[in-house]
């Protein structure tokens, strides 16, 4: 009886297992007939499980920023030297990081604005060859062209904090509607040229203004413009190349206290310990963290220097 009593439960549970699975089977090839009813395309298996990890990391990294490494650093260095100093350090780093990332990109949106300045004027100019007047081909340059960084399909690498072509930016719509209802277009392209990167635009106004009141050739001034405002940017792009030699030594030199620690661990010493846990190691760490500070704000201050200059 117990024997029996056994492989009537052992039968019973195979069949209940058997009917789950093929519940499960039914269900989840009802799911995928109501994928395919409704989208009217060919159901896959999903993605694995490491790509959707993959893509959930990607997005976390694109919303926090590189600055939010230093926090990581911070916790790794505090794990190893077993104290609360690293972590500290990065935490506080974080903002000044991100004064670094955020005028990277202020630099970078500038860089394209000017590009897009330089591209108004040469379709502008050449919208006036053709034959048409100045208002008629100024708004169709900037709603029928694309150029660099006008954030639409096909203009290859736009993104968030791109400029529109032209560099217009929220003054677009002025800009359009007094060059099509014949209001002050030299004063709208003189508001967007306030815009970092946009001051070429009141070289376009100076352009204008003159053409209108005094009947010259607009696409010769333009022509003259954007030469002048191209040569500016290889001038800059030049000098930045000169200066980036300066740059990556001064980011080598505050690297090597680094590399000195890693050598130390290499040779078999404890330097996170004689640093975090020892009164003359904090009084060092102390003073070469405010040398290195001081260090690289003057370097920064000079290459910026010479940029402006």
């Amino acid at each position: 009886m117990g024997e029996m009593s056994v492989g009537s439960a052992g039968l019973a549970a195979g069949c209940l297992g058997t009917a789950a699975w093929l519940w499960g089977g039914r269900r989840s090839a009802l799911r995928r007939a109501r994928a395919l009813l409704a989208g009217g395309g060919v159901v896959g298996a999903g993605s694995p499980p490491w790509r959707r990890l993959t893509g959930v990391l990607r997005r976390v990294r694109g919303r926090l920023g590189f600055e939010w490494w230093a926090v990581a650093a911070g916790l790794v260095l505090g794990v190893l030297g077993a104290s609360v100093l690293p972590v500290v350090a990065g935490v506080a780093g974080v903002p000044l990081l991100r004064r670094v990332r955020l005028a990277g990109e202020e630099r970078w949106v500038r860089e394209r604005r000017a590009g897009a300045v330089i591209a108004l004027c040469a379709v502008v100019a050449g919208e006036v060859r053709a034959g048409r007047q100045p208002g008629e081909a100024l708004v169709r340059a900037v709603r029928e062209h694309q150029g660099p960084g006008d954030g639409r399909a096909g203009s290859g690498g736009a993104g968030p904090g791109t400029p529109e072509f032209g560099g217009l930016g929220r003054t677009r719509a002025a800009v359009l509607a007094a060059a099509r209802f014949g209001g002050d277009v030299p004063g709208a392209l003189a508001t967007a040229a306030r815009q970092p990167g946009a001051e070429g635009l009141l070289g376009l106004a100076a352009c204008w203004r003159v053409a209108v009141d005094q009947g010259a050739g607009l696409a010769a001034g333009l022509d003259r413009l954007e030469g002048a405002l191209r040569a500016e940017r290889d001038q800059r792009a030049d000098l930045r190349a000169q200066l980036a030699g300066a740059r990556s030594t001064a980011w080598m030199l505050a690297a090597l206290p680094v590399l000195g620690l890693g050598l130390g661990a290499a040779l078999g010493a404890d330097p996170l310990h004689v640093l975090l846990h020892t009164g003359t190691g904090l009084g060092c760490l102390l003073a070469g963290g405010l040398l290195e500070g001081v260090g690289m704000w003057w370097a920064t201050r000079i290459v910026r220097g010479a940029e402006e200059a």
